[in-house]
């Protein structure tokens, strides 16, 4: 797996002070994304043993809140495994810390798999800049959902974290 960036303090991904893993590789492109420079599955840099402590010392941190994984897409396919991986040594080292995944794929096509599956928030769906809302929380534009991943698997259909 390759990455951009591993911002320490964000705010705006998620709920609380959060770690957000910028990994590489995007096949959506979606029109005037946010963060093209990550499309290019090749790009950034690779996510190795430095890269791990740097994002677990800061995992470790008492204020923060999480983790999330957005990107590129976590969930591109060459990302999966390793995103999958990464999730499961996290949920034993911080357990008290949530894990959300943004990923322009939508619900029904990725709830099988394993890193979403143990993650506790998916924001799904492309950008669509016609539907863009700068007034909505987590996501870019209203067709996106911030879904609630373990509900959602227990009543089996798509349950929102939140309005």
């Amino acid at each position: 797996m390759r990455y951009h960036n591993i911002t320490k303090d964000d705010m705006l991904n998620g709920d609380g002070l959060r770690v957000v893993l910028w990994v590489s590789g995007c096949t959506h492109k979606c029109k005037n994304c946010h963060n093209p420079v990550t499309w290019d599955i090749h790009g950034g840099l690779e996510f190795d043993k430095e890269a791990k402590g740097e994002l677990f010392e800061a995992l470790g941190q008492p204020y923060i809140s999480g983790i999330t994984f957005s990107g590129g897409d976590p969930l591109h396919p060459a990302n999966c495994v390793d995103v999958a991986a990464l999730i499961h040594e996290i949920r034993e080292k911080f357990p008290q810390k949530t894990i959300w995944l943004y990923t322009g794929f939508c619900w029904d096509e990725v709830n099988t798999l394993e890193a979403v599956r143990n993650a506790d928030v998916l924001v799904d769906g492309p950008y669509i800049e016609k539907l863009n809302d700068p007034k909505i929380h987590w996501r870019g534009s209203s067709n996106q959902r911030v879904i609630d991943v373990k509900e959602s698997l227990e009543k089996n259909r798509v349950v929102l974290h939140c309005d």
